[in-house]
């Protein structure tokens, strides 16, 4: 009996194991020229259809914007995705987004991400840390529906402000807490966002 249930376990972290990776390599195959053009396209769409994501962006310092995020799992999971620094309208650095997890879960899903340096601090903390966990360092706000009414330019105090977005699949519900963002080498690929 126990051993029953040892290989039924082993089989499932296995499984969550390959569903994980699988999410992985798909999200890496893009390069620096698909990374910096649908960054522009997930931020112009963005700021179009939340106006209070397009006020914030108007005042922040820089944004990191991560266009597709692939999350799967069973038991275990894991999600990532890589994405661009923009400063002013530029390309300035690339990075990845790294999220493990374990626990009742089941699925897999996509969604993207931005989110909103406001401050000189948070953007130094990014830019000079080996890898930004989270919950860890300048504090994010996750912006929802109900609290974006309430945002405007003269409220904003936190060092960053976080938009989820492009929810797609299986799994119920996003959180970036516990996200580990590096960055990442794609070459001198750098360019303005039209």
């Amino acid at each position: 009996m126990k051993s029953t249930k040892r290989n039924f376990m082993a089989a499932v972290f296995a499984v969550a194991a390959v569903v994980a990776l699988g999410a992985v390599s798909a999200a890496q195959a893009a390069t620096a020229e698909d990374l910096n053009r649908d960054s522009a396209q997930a931020l112009r769409t963005l700021q179009q259809s939340n106006r209070t994501a397009a006020d914030i962006s108007r005042n922040a310092r820089a944004v990191l914007i991560f266009p597709n995020i692939v999350k799967a799992g069973l038991i275990f999971g894991g999600a990532y995705g890589e994405g661009t620094m923009m400063k002013g309208g530029r390309v300035t650095d690339y990075y990845n987004s790294v999220t493990g997890s374990w626990g009742l879960q089941a699925g897999a899903q996509s969604y993207g991400y931005v989110v909103f340096l406001m401050n000189d601090k948070a953007v130094d903390y990014v830019v000079k840390s080996s890898g930004w966990e989270i919950g860890v360092g300048p504090t994010v706000v996750a912006v929802d529906e109900g609290m974006a009414k309430n945002l405007s330019t003269s409220t904003l105090k936190d060092d960053a402000y976080a938009f989820i977005f492009n929810q797609q699949g299986l799994m119920a519900g996003v959180s970036i807490e516990g996200t580990k963002i590096s960055r990442i080498n794609r070459g001198n690929d750098k360019q303005a966002v039209r």
